[in-house]
């Protein structure tokens, strides 16, 4: 890959068809670019590409280029835009307030280009003067400081055979394996320093090689969109439509998506529209009132993050979050939004005392606004979008989350299955002789796999704040650790449903993650980890090149159980079928340190198997005594000649993947 070169402006060509000039008298000429439909539908909440219209735009004006400026701060007396052009002093640059009552701000100023540092200066009704960043800006200062800078993307893309086919790459019946990553620390410079960042394309050269290497078909990123604290993880935002400046400007974030695609990867961003933080510079009343948030704190507020909570009931809110969802879309082209905290948004006493919420308008714990704006956000995207996915980080039994909402659903693409996720961690983390008695932990998914359309996540949520990271969540001595990891590994990957792998849970991290160091790559220097990467490696190219594993992962007719019964000995089997049953793969389990040679199985026809995956394969850190290489043949069985089966060697803590022939 090289680095792209400099790169034409495309904003002259925006359709600015609503342009309307009203004077050029002072400094700030009272300027619109907004018709009386935009005004209507932003106040309704369904202007979805309100990002089009407020922030900063450089455009021509008279001949005369500058920028224009449009905000929204509906209890303000005065607004003015300050920076470095007028030495910060409020009041020489005033916006114009619309008459309209809509409370938007706006002019254009000829002497302000594009990279210019700026916030707002905003009066309040009680004459408190605060200085706000631009909820609409596409670039900030690098943290610690906190003003806007004026920005036009100029970028052209490269992935239109991408964009015109992946449809093939995100349907539910596509091979789909996740890779989350957080940016800063999956790879620094200097690993101990936190301080310590690549840029979005120095990141690009090495992950995109390593995450095609591994087999992955997507990567998804953390949070994203600019933020003040590295300690929230990118979850405490304060501008909403723009890539953090920690690793560059907008466009070398472009860059990078667009070499993601080109080598044939798919881009899911990490999207928090249920909470923000309090910073004085961010959304927290932002005119001097709850502008973006509920003013009832019993809604408002959130206990668990210290942050508010979005007015979902306020139109020019809901516009405000649909936009930024579209904006991602459609001008980075991403392929997925997972969106964080669903669970907090749908319930109105989601980690709140009885006293300390409202029900609604029904007697229920529903937010009713939250669940229609979650609707509409969904089906602007399936409308406006091919071949994207939306998936919730939705921990309860809400039902219908990945249902469409014309069933009543609430529109998302997948859900992430937490009972999945807690129930094989509470199974995988016991001692391999009490397995026998827990079976039902790891059968349980199968009872409501198909109530959702479910993502498998093993995410950065399971190996922080004294969770331990996985290696170390498995029993037993270090071999045994590494033989687990992988049969967990096998089991998740030949399981229906999509997959998320959190980084360094593939090789064996040693320690819990933690944002302020790197990812510990020296582990690579040994065997054990070596060959627990090259098996997640293995798995992930199964996924892809079995139909059997993925066309049906969302079908009853996809999956059966083969043998539950055989307890006393941690044996499980299953069988994945590919659409129409033209392919069978069948997965066997042996979840204790015991060797089973010779071991039988039942199959109800004559047919004959190969191995296909074992996860015991000396290349793996396995041993490497209890390959199949032959071609398994069954015979009629001696009690039962209706019956047939086949003897296969079963290695210690070990998987192995069958195909028949």
């Amino acid at each position: 890959m090289s680095k792209p070169n400099s790169l034409q402006s495309t904003i002259n060509s925006k359709p600015y068809e609503e342009l309307h000039f009203v004077n050029t008298k002072g400094r700030v000429w009272n300027y619109s670019i907004f018709s009386e439909d935009a005004i209507a539908s932003f106040q309704a909440g369904t202007l979805y590409n309100a990002y089009n219209y407020f922030g900063n735009k450089q455009i021509i004006v008279l001949n005369q280029p500058g920028t224009y400026f449009a905000v929204w701060a509906p209890n303000a007396t005065k607004v003015s835009v300050v920076g470095n052009f007028n030495d910060w002093q409020e009041g020489k640059y005033e916006l114009f307030v619309r008459l309209d009552n809509s409370g938007i701000w706006e002019g254009f100023i000829p002497s302000i280009s594009r990279g210019e540092i700026y916030k707002y200066s905003i009066t309040g009704f009680e004459g408190k003067v605060l200085q706000k960043g631009d909820p609409y800006a596409h670039y900030w200062e690098k943290k610690p400081l906190t003003a806007s800078i004026t920005w036009n993307f100029e970028y052209n893309w490269k992935d239109s055979d991408w964009m015109a086919s992946r449809e093939k790459y995100n349907s539910l019946s596509s091979p789909y394996a996740v890779y989350e990553v957080h940016l800063a620390s999956w790879m620094r410079p200097d690993p101990s320093d936190e301080e310590s960042y690549f840029s979005y394309w120095q990141i690009a050269e090495r992950l995109i090689p390593y995450v095609k290497k591994m087999g992955f078909t997507h990567v998804e990123f953390m949070p994203v969109m600019e933020f003040p604290f590295d300690g929230s993880w990118g979850y405490q935002g304060t501008g909403y439509f723009a890539p953090t400046s920690r690793f560059g400007h907008p466009e070398e974030f472009m860059a990078m998506i667009d070499a993601f695609h080109e080598a044939e990867i798919g881009v899911i961003l990490d999207w928090v529209p249920s909470h923000f933080p309090y910073d004085s510079h961010g959304l927290f009343m932002f005119d001097g009132t709850h502008t973006y948030e509920y003013a009832d704190m019993r809604k408002g507020y959130h206990p668990d993050w210290n942050s508010y909570i979005f007015n979902y009931k306020r139109g020019e809110v809901r516009s405000f979050l649909i936009s930024n969802a579209r904006f991602w879309f459609d001008n980075f082209h991403i392929d997925g939004l997972r969106v964080d905290a669903v669970s907090s948004m749908l319930k109105l006493d989601y980690s709140r005392n009885e006293g300390e919420w409202e029900p609604n308008e029904f007697g229920g714990n529903g937010n009713l606004e939250a669940i229609a704006f979650l609707k509409d956000m969904n089906e602007m995207v399936y409308r406006d979008f091919e071949g994207v996915q939306t998936i919730a980080e939705e921990a309860t039994n809400w039902p219908g989350v990945s249902k469409p909402t014309y069933a009543d659903g609430l529109g998302f693409g997948m859900k992430w299955m937490m009972g999945w996720m807690h129930d094989t961690l509470r199974y995988f983390k016991q001692d391999p002789y009490y397995r026998q008695f827990q079976q039902d932990q790891l059968s349980f998914s199968m009872m409501y796999f198909y109530d959702e359309n479910f993502m498998l996540p093993l995410s950065h949520d399971e190996v922080v704040h004294g969770k331990s990271p996985m290696i170390y969540k498995m029993p037993g001595d270090d071999w045994q650790k590494f033989a687990n990891l992988r049969l967990l590994y096998t089991y998740m990957f030949a399981h229906p449903g999509t997959k998320l792998l959190f980084m360094g849970n593939e090789f064996g991290q040693t320690e819990e993650w933690n944002y302020k160091t790197s990812l510990r790559w020296d582990l690579l220097e040994h065997e054990s980890h070596q060959g627990l990467q090259q098996c997640v490696a293995a798995l992930a190219r199964l996924l892809k090149s079995e139909k059997a594993l993925h066309e049906r992962q969302f079908n009853p007719d996809g999956f059966r159980w083969l043998d539950l019964s055989r307890r006393q000995e941690s044996v499980i089997s299953f069988m994945r079928f590919s659409a129409e049953g033209r392919e069978e793969v069948m997965v066997i389990l042996n979840m204790t340190p015991v060797e089973r040679k010779d071991w039988c199985v039942g199959v109800d026809e004559q047919s004959s198997w190969t191995e296909i995956f074992n996860s015991d394969h000396e290349m793996f850190w396995g041993t490497g005594h209890f390959i199949n290489a032959q071609q398994l043949d069954s015979f009629p069985d001696a009690e039962n000649s209706d019956f047939f089966q086949f003897k296969i060697n079963l290695p210690p803590l070990g998987g192995i993947i069958l195909k028949k022939v």
